[in-house]
């Protein structure tokens, strides 16, 4: 496959992640999780994200939203979560299946909820025949690139647990969002009151696996009976926890995203000012959403892969990768600039 603009899932392994499951490759470990490797990496956890905080390694970003919805919620319970959220659009009803809650989703200009907009759906409390609201949750950076403040993360917690309710962080750019805004890991989730984190490092340089991350302890109750019964655990646990390992040290996550985010501007501005090119959304991590007319985009197709992520408005996506080269934005753009 070409290299591409499509997805940073289609980007390769960090040689350090390689290098860490290499070297976790020898002898034998107790399985699920029982293993030196996770407990230094649930150390490691703690030392990102408070003394409180408890990780569970799970295969896939699904696995980690829906057993964090499941912590949070039952089957009478809903969640509020924007229309382009990803437990929305691209987990294939997952929540509601596995879990059975409703998903109350909010029309968003910009991918962000704002506590005026969740308030729209914060109503039939004590009405048995009301699924009843029990969480919101966001993404961190949303679906469209976007990021949430720390005082917007703090304020969506705030409401939440005004109402008992709870906050869930979509975390599979976690790392990009902390990037462009200067922040820690737990500045942007436990001092802003979050409950519980999906966190991953696929998309920026690992291999496979994510977490579930619970920062409240009032939802850490039967976590590893859950896991298993969603089909999330692990038997061969230290490979994950190894990838993370090698992932929180050295800063390797932070030089990742500095990268992707970094080719996701030069791409921007690269082509903010062609003819027929309408940037649509702020270019804050590693993603950059345009407009195009029809021919363009769709001949543009032939030379390199790429979503449309709106195709009856002609608005595609372009992702850029921890692997992604100034070579790579130039080779592109020339491509583009010979189709507009």
């Amino acid at each position: 496959m070409k290299r591409g603009f499509g997805s940073d899932n289609h980007s390769g392994i960090s040689p350090e992640v390689l290098k860490a499951i290499a070297a976790a490759n020898i002898d034998h470990a107790v399985a699920y999780g029982d293993d030196e490797y996770c407990q230094r990496t649930e150390e490691l956890f703690r030392q990102t994200f408070g003394d409180q905080a408890k990780v569970y390694f799970v295969f896939n970003g699904t696995g980690a939203n829906v057993l964090n919805i499941d912590a949070m919620c039952r089957s009478h319970h809903a969640v509020v979560c924007s229309d382009t959220a990803h437990i929305h659009v691209d987990e294939c009803g997952a929540p509601q299946r596995i879990v059975g809650c409703k998903l109350l989703t909010v029309p968003t200009p910009d991918g962000k909820l704002t506590p005026e907009l969740v308030k729209t759906q914060l109503h039939g409390f004590g009405f048995e025949h009301h699924s009843q609201p029990r969480a919101i949750s966001i993404a961190q950076a949303t679906e469209l690139g976007t990021l949430y403040t720390l005082d917007e993360i703090k304020a969506l917690a705030d409401l939440a647990h005004s109402y008992g309710m709870y906050l869930h962080v979509d975390g599979a750019r976690l790392a990009n969002a902390a990037v462009a805004l200067g922040c820690t890991f737990k500045e942007m989730t436990t001092d802003c009151g979050v409950d519980c984190l999906s966190f991953g490092g696929t998309k920026n340089g690992m291999l496979m696996g994510e977490s579930c991350v619970v920062l409240n302890p009032v939802l850490d109750v039967d976590m590893k009976y859950r896991r298993k019964q969603m089909s999330q655990l692990c038997s061969k646990m230290r490979f994950i926890a190894a990838q993370f390992e090698a992932y929180l040290s050295a800063d390797l996550w932070r030089r990742n995203a500095e990268h992707s985010n970094r080719m996701a501007q030069l791409l921007y501005q690269s082509v903010k000012e062609l003819s027929g090119v309408r940037v649509m959304y702020p270019v804050q991590v590693n993603s950059v959403f345009v407009q195009l007319p029809h021919e363009v985009w769709t001949g543009l197709l032939d030379d390199y892969f790429f979503y449309d992520w709106d195709e009856a408005n002609n608005v595609v996506r372009w992702m850029c990768s921890f692997d992604t080269t100034e070579e790579d934005i130039s080779n592109f753009v020339a491509a583009l600039k010979k189709r507009l």
